[in-house]
C-alpha cells in the first residue's frame, strides 16, 4: 500500500459494502454519480481516495461518510437532499467529509448542524441549524450510530467499532490498513477467524498468541458479516 494510504483505510465498494451492510452498487453510485431515465444525478459528495486506475475506492472517512449517508435515507431524507446538506455543510464548517463529523442530527425530515457560538458575554451554547431552512432548532434528536464512533476533539472520525464496544472489534485505518481488528490485539479478524476455521480456536490461538475469546470474538464478527449483499 502506497505511504500516502497509510492511516487513511482502502476499502472496494464490496468491502465497504460487507462491513456496512448497503450494497456495493448503491455506494458507487453515491461515489461515482449515475444516470437514470436520461437524467444525470451527480456523486453526494468527492471520494477522500483516487489512486487514479478509474475504480471506485473509498477511505475511512468515506466510510463513515457513508454509514450516516445510508441512515438519512433510511430515515426517508431522499439522496438530493442529502448531497445538497453535504455540500452546504462543507462550505459552512470547511470540512470535505462533514457528514463523517459528529455534528449531524435528523429528525427524518430535516437534516441539522450542531453548532457552537459565543455570545457578546463570552459564553459558548450549543445549537442546531437546519441546514435547508437555515433556521435554529432545538429540538432532542439523538443518531444512536454516532454511540460506536470515537471522535477526536474537532469532531473527526478516528475509529468506528461497528457491533458495539462491547463486541471487542475496531476499524481503525492507522491500524491494519483499515481492515476489522480485535481490539486488544490488533489482529485482523479474517485472519483470526480462518485460523479457526482451519486449525480449530485453541490452536489458532497459539498460533497468533492471543487468546481464545479474541478468536472467538473473531468469528463471532466474521459470521455475522457472511451474508452476501446484492449490487
Amino acid at each position: 500500500m502506497e505511504p500516502r494510504l497509510v492511516g487513511t483505510g482502502l476499502y472496494t465498494p464490496v468491502e465497504a459494502g460487507r462491513l456496512l451492510r448497503v450494497a456495493p452498487g448503491k455506494l458507487s453510485r453515491w461515489l461515482r454519480g449515475h444516470t437514470m431515465k436520461g437524467t444525470r444525478y451527480e456523486r453526494l459528495w468527492e471520494p477522500q481516495v483516487d489512486i487514479g486506475d478509474g475504480h471506485v475506492y473509498l477511505g475511512f472517512r468515506d466510510l463513515m461518510e457513508a454509514r450516516v449517508v445510508d441512515a438519512f435515507i433510511r430515515q426517508g431524507i431522499s439522496a438530493i437532499r442529502i448531497r445538497r446538506a453535504i455540500q452546504v455543510a462543507a462550505e459552512m464548517i470547511t470540512e470535505s467529509h462533514p457528514l463523517a463529523t459528529n455534528r449531524f442530527r435528523t429528525d427524518g425530515r430535516e437534516i441539522f448542524l450542531q453548532v457552537i457560538e459565543t455570545d457578546e458575554h463570552g459564553q459558548e451554547r450549543e445549537r442546531l441549524l437546519n441546514l435547508f431552512q437555515k433556521q435554529y432548532e432545538f429540538r432532542g434528536i439523538i443518531e444512536p450510530i454516532l454511540k460506536t464512533v470515537d471522535f477526536g476533539d474537532e469532531g473527526d472520525p478516528l475509529q468506528w467499532w461497528p457491533q458495539g464496544r462491547r463486541a471487542g472489534i475496531v476499524v481503525d485505518p492507522a491500524r491494519a490498513f483499515g481492515a476489522p481488528i480485535e481490539a486488544k490485539t490488533s489482529v485482523p479478524t479474517s485472519i483470526l477467524a480462518e485460523a479457526a476455521h482451519a486449525l480449530g480456536i485453541t490452536e489458532a490461538a497459539v498460533s497468533y498468541d492471543v487468546s481464545e475469546a479474541a478468536v472467538r470474538r473473531a468469528l463471532d464478527f466474521e459470521h455475522v458479516l457472511e451474508p452476501r449483499i446484492a449490487a
